[in-house]
């Protein structure tokens, strides 16, 4: 009692001092709160919260994740309030400005007040978990959030948001905001016609590293652009040995971007999985009886509308069924670190009824229309995690709110089920949405959205399994899958992928899976993009003359390539080779198939010079040989995993610890995901994305699980759990889930009450 006494007095001092955004009354109250919760620590760190209500375990489920990485919190609300460019300066406007055209302040403290109330106490205990942990930690110094409020929640409430609002160029952005768009109207109203880039911004930052967008990894390779999304697989009881569904989840991410967490109340809630830092909800994972796992869904659900604009002396208009509507214009204030000090830039933004004006193309003013409905967005991501059965998950997707992602499936009483995209808008078809329509005309708006079964869902297939790895939705179940041709086109804008063809090929015919046999499934190292890729370059190695001085040249390196099995291994010379063989292949057949004017595919399957196959297989050997002294590299040594800091713009450094990795790129068919890149100069290649949380779930009378998380649950390089995973995370080997309390019992760290560490 006395320490406790001590302790109250000394948060209490600390929290009365002039600079706290907390009052003595605040502090005292959560107080009170963390007494009803409680924080068990297994021994690789991952916290279980338990308490009486929902409202309790939020509380301390974001206390455990900022005494985890409060870093990773801040940083993605500073990027999801757009307010990034307060902590990373003048270079992170635009970044700023993209998501407040989307996310208005304002608009969010008022869904705030017209929330629910059991959703309003899950926010209000969100704000005061991550404010008591400030409040009894004065050393941590935020970079901007001194104090976070309820309606925040609101700014980050669906998985895949940001994803969406990533979608819009920052540079076409910079080009139209930045300037006066008024001057590109010409005397008849209408715009002049120009032509604007509408390539990504390429500066690195700390939200471009923590996020799950396409090109977020793309700025940074130096070797070939890791595919976004992730995989999922979900086998009905009919194939399995124990006659029980199994899950298998597994996000491709940017390293560190979620953390692991089990949440447990006496309210029902008992949610297991990874959570993306700062969120209040499992998004990925599991309870006890059901599991859901999300890949990015290839549904065009994003648009764009050419709005003809006019403009008149009280503003812009712009032309809808032959009338002339005003574009809702507002002032927005971007502040930024300038030095020390802090200074402002202030835009004017345009909306139409389509949504928001992002940029200029052709004489036309760009409106980007996508789902926006927060407060019903954080409604489904939470309430997801409490479904106990097929038909209360199913509710949850009726919020339509998952818009980015397809969803698999699995639970207790057997069912399997793959949704697509949960936001998919219903169109003319006669108009072409993968480019901009016209927005001067009512025919192109969206006429609402199609219900869950009007999208491709599979429920229960006969060959009792499922995959997607965000490829099209056509191959989910085999041979057997839906047909694209019973489907409008615009649900699905991608084809088959080298992964996709893996998955079918492990799951294809098996009766027998048990949690152990659908992991060694999905770390199959058998690369099926060499499938086309040898075939290509023996057929060229053959058509090259005899005694030409690059094919000899070559030779020895073709042979080892012909007879490789394809299987990424640690200790596979061959694996390295084609690889980077692979690797600069890529780069010349596309400099060539630009030059031609042809697709990079037709060049490719022309056969036309051939030598340009062997010319890779040189580039390569000259780079290995550059690199390391020869060509004949073990792939482990010279694929790495390493952990050298908590910084999110992870620094790497050929000369500090790693450990070797087998396997390799997505883009090469390899299930187990691992985006790699060469980083200021290094030789070895260094992993920054794709398999980050892997977990296989049994479903049953009693639920068992197996997983594991890139690097460990920490941040801190000085804690025990920082790195503590990274030999299993680099073999392939899940640790064992401590799923219920007697299982965690045997493996308690340490067990406390926030704030009472």
């Amino acid at each position: 009692m006395k320490r406790l006494f001590v302790l109250l007095s000394f948060v209490f001092i600390s929290c009365s001092s002039q600079n706290s955004p907390f009052s003595a009354e605040e502090v005292a109250s959560w107080e009170a709160r963390a007494d009803s919760v409680t924080i068990i620590r297994d021994d690789w760190g991952i916290p279980h919260i338990y308490g009486k209500t929902d409202a309790d375990v939020v509380f301390g489920m974001l206390y455990a994740q900022a005494e985890d990485d409060f870093n990773r919190i801040e940083v993605n609300f500073l990027n999801s309030m757009g307010r990034l460019a307060e902590a990373e300066g003048e270079s992170e406007i635009y970044r700023d400005l993209r998501m407040r055209l989307f996310i208005d302040p304002a608009a969010l403290q008022q869904m705030y007040e017209d929330s629910p109330e059991w959703l309003k106490m899950l926010m209000d205990s969100w704000a005061d978990g991550l404010n008591y942990y400030l409040a009894s930690h004065p050393e941590v110094e935020p970079k901007v959030l001194k104090r976070f409020e309820p309606w925040m929640a609101l700014s980050f409430s669906e998985g895949s948001i940001g994803g969406d609002i990533e979608r819009v160029s920052m540079r076409d952005l910079e080009t139209f905001y930045g300037g006066k768009p008024a001057e590109s109207i010409a005397q008849n109203g209408e715009f002049s016609s120009s032509t604007l880039a509408s390539a990504n911004a390429t500066a690195i930052s700390p939200a471009t590293l923590n996020s799950e967008a396409p090109h977020a990894e793309e700025i940074l390779q130096g070797f070939t652009s890791e595919p976004s999304g992730s995989n999922g697989f979900a086998i009905s009881p009919a194939n399995t040995k124990n006659g029980k569904a199994l899950l298998f989840i597994n996000p491709h991410t940017s390293f560190y971007f979620r953390t692991e967490v089990h949440m447990v109340s006496e309210e029902g809630l008992n949610a297991y999985g990874a959570v993306t830092w700062g969120q209040f909800f499992v998004y990925q994972g599991f309870n006890d009886k059901t599991g859901w796992m999300h890949t990015s869904s290839a549904a065009d659900n994003m648009d764009e509308f050419l709005e003809t604009i006019v403009e008149k002396s009280d503003g812009f208009y712009y032309l809808y069924d032959g009338e002339e509507r005003p574009l809702t214009s507002k002032k927005v204030t971007i502040a930024y670190k300038n030095g020390d000090q802090m200074s402002e830039k202030s835009f004017t933004i345009y909306r139409s009824h389509h949504g928001p004006i992002v940029r200029e193309a052709d004489g036309k003013w760009v409106a980007f229309k996508i789902m926006e409905e927060p407060l019903k967005a954080l409604q489904q991501s939470y309430l997801r995690t409490k479904a106990q059965n097929y038909d209360q998950f199913y509710a949850t997707m009726e919020f339509h709110t998952n818009s980015s992602n397809n969803t698999v499936y699995a639970d207790a009483d057997g069912n399997i089920v793959y949704f697509h995209s949960n936001f998919v808008p219903v169109r003319d078809t006669t108009f072409n949405y993968l480019q901009p329509v016209d927005g001067s005309i009512s025919a192109t708006d969206w006429k609402g959205l199609h219900g869950i079964g009007e999208s491709v869902l599979v429920k229960n297939p006969e060959n009792g399994w499922i995959q997607n790895t965000n490829n099209w939705p056509y191959s989910v179940t085999g041979a057997n899958s839906p047909k694209a041709k019973d489907f409008p086109k615009y649900m699905n804008t991608t084809t088959e992928n080298a992964r996709g063809l893996h998955a079918i090929k492990v799951l294809e015919g098996k009766k027998d899976f048990t949690i152990e046999s659908l992991r060694a499934a999905a770390y199959d190292s058998y690369l099926t993009a060499f499938d086309e890729l040898i075939p290509g370059l023996l057929k060229a190695y053959d058509r090259v003359p005899a005694g030409d001085s690059l094919k000899l040249a070559v030779a020895k390196q073709v042979d080892v390539i012909r007879n490789w099995d394809k299987r990424w291994g640690v200790d596979s010379k061959a694996t390295t080779m084609a690889i980077y063989w692979a690797e600069d292949l890529q780069r010349k057949a596309r400099a060539h198939a630009a030059e031609e004017g042809v697709s990079v595919s037709h060049f490719m399957e022309s056969g036309d010079h051939p030598e340009i196959w062997l010319e890779a297989v040189q580039a390569a050997t000259e780079k290995l040989t550059d690199n390391f002294g020869t060509w004949e590299m073990a792939w482990g040594d010279v694929n790495r995993f390493q952990r050298l800091t908590g910084d999110i713009v992870q620094p790497f450094d050929d000369n500090g610890p790693s450990i070797p990795v087998g396997f390799t790129s997505a883009a090469w068919g390899s299930l187990a995901a691992y985006g790699q890149t060469t980083f200021n100069d290094t030789k070895k290649l260094y992993g920054t994305r794709g398999n980050s949380f892997v977990a296989v779930v049994e479903f049953g009378d009693s639920l068992r699980a197996i997983a594991i998380t890139a690097g460990g649950q920490n941040g801190d390089p000085n804690n025990k759990h920082f790195n503590d995973q990274a030999e299993r995370y680099a073999s392939g080997q899940l640790r064992p889930v401590y799923f219920y309390s007697n299982d965690i019992a045997k493996h308690e760290e340490r067990t406390y009450h926030p704030g009472r560490n």
